[in-house]
């Protein structure tokens, strides 16, 4: 079926009837703007089409053995996942928000609001937002809002990919982004650098916890410290570890954003994604997107509206807290029925699940002569850094040819780190898998080095 189901002779019908030529709807375009025509090849048959559209996407390297992480994991996904989320009311719905006809899709925002302030320990949700990184930056740009102040605090350890992007969006405003260099001997948040550079300007202070290095912290003592300053504490989570860890919220955290993706959603060569936010009741004027709220109805029965919307299309622009921060209903809906599914045993199980293997991992890798821990704690959730005595983009490369994808070479992001690897490890991987991992990057690394020798 084409695209326009309008035949030439229709579309000549209509222009004859308003009088114009063609060329005349496009007069108000200036001559040396207009496009003289478009290359295009002859159109395809539906059987063609997927025959080519099967041929691009078999170059996919879809089966390798995954142990990447750096804030995107492969977990596993129930089959029910995708078995509610794909049924037609939910698959098709497009901005559903008008209460009288989408209470149900209304519901499972509230809900899903409701479970990530269960799960962050928090007092107020958003209904998600794009992805983990523009949480973030929607973080930072609430506390300087709330605190009327011009300067942000960033542990390095914080997502490099988080941190460009904050770099990007608070690059034109009059914003002084501060970077706080992790503590190498522990991987930690540097405590002494963050402090340092805190004063009287310092609207937030960013974390993340576990931290890009996979390093667990407890952050209580460094929220009492910002907050004698006036200044807000954000941190950045990892949805799945809050099934074991102290959360945020317990730390003292003001504001609370992460990437949703590990709850349900697959790996999708990089989306579409989800991101959430929680904070404090007395701040959730200033949180960006939508807020569902519950209510009653005339006659007294339950309903589900929109609280607050804080976009510039609801309210006047410049009371707005920010355009970008459309809501990902269908990804925070598959959330919701993943969360749902699990349960609080289930997530405590799967957190549980990548920790024993993840410390199955460490062990078999440092056993291969040469590879060592990068941080001498062994204080991690479900990924590590292993450095390793050649270059780590090197072991990797090899590693894909032989089916394994099998982590993120540091030296991109943190100069002197080009010899180690960040591994994650999730439920999905197997004893033997790992095992496998560990023969390989043993074989790997003997090779390299007898290259050198």
């Amino acid at each position: 079926m084409p695209y326009i189901s309008n035949t030439d002779q229709q579309r000549a019908a209509m222009l004859a009837e308003i009088g114009l030529k063609p060329e005349d709807l496009f007069s108000d375009v200036p001559p040396e703007l207009r496009c003289g025509g478009l290359n295009l090849p002859e159109g395809l048959s539906e059987q063609e089409v997927c025959s080519r559209l099967e041929a691009i996407a078999s170059q996919n390297s879809a089966s390798l053995r995954c142990f990447l992480g750096g804030g995107f994991y492969d977990h596993f996904i129930p089959s029910a996942v995708f078995a509610l989320t794909g049924r037609s009311e939910f698959y098709t719905a497009y901005t559903p928000y008008q209460p009288e006809i989408s209470q149900g899709m209304l519901q499972a925002i509230y809900e899903f609001q409701s479970m990530i302030c269960r799960l962050t320990e928090m007092e107020a949700s958003n209904a998600s937002l794009y992805d983990g990184g523009t949480a973030l930056y929607e973080a930072a740009m609430m506390a300087l809002r709330l605190t009327h102040r011009s300067k942000v605090i960033v542990d390095d350890s914080v997502n490099p990919i988080y941190r460009t992007m904050i770099r990007s969006y608070l690059r034109n405003r009059n914003v002084d982004v501060e970077l706080a260099e992790t503590e190498n001997a522990q991987g930690l948040a540097n405590r002494s650098a963050i402090l340092e550079a805190l004063d009287e300007q310092t609207a937030a202070v960013i974390v993340q916890n576990p931290n890009f290095f996979g390093c667990i912290d407890d952050f209580s003592d460094l929220a009492a410290a910002v907050h004698s300053k006036g200044t807000l504490l954000i941190v950045s989570c990892y949805p799945i570890s809050l099934g074991l860890l102290k959360t945020p919220g317990a730390m003292g955290a003001d504001i609370v954003t992460g990437e949703g993706q590990s709850l349900g959603l697959p790996l999708s060569f990089g989306g579409p994604y989800l991101g959430f936010m929680a904070t404090r009741s007395e701040y959730v004027r200033q949180m960006p997107g939508r807020i569902v709220g519950q209510t009653t109805d005339a006659k007294g029965r339950r309903g589900y509206v929109l609280t607050l919307q804080a976009r510039e299309q609801h309210i006047r622009r410049e009371k707005a807290t920010s355009n970008i921060c459309s809501n990902e209903a269908l990804c925070a809906l598959t959330a919701l029925v993943y969360l749902c599914l699990l349960g609080k045993e289930g997530l405590q199980q799967t957190a549980q699940l990548c920790a024993d293997k993840a410390g199955y991992a460490y062990e078999r890798l440092t056993a291969i002569p040469g590879v060592r821990p990068h941080f001498p704690a062994q204080c991690w959730f479900n990924e590590m850094v292993l450095d390793l005595p050649c270059e780590a983009a090197e072991v990797t490369a090899r590693l894909l040819e032989r089916g394994y994808a099998a982590g993120f070479p540091l030296g991109r992001y943190y100069k002197g780190m080009n010899r180690s690897l960040l591994i994650a490890v999730t439920e999905k991987r197997t004893r033997e898998e790992i095992e496998m991992l560990a023969e390989e990057i043993g074989a790997i690394v003997e090779s390299l080095r007898s290259d050198i020798r």
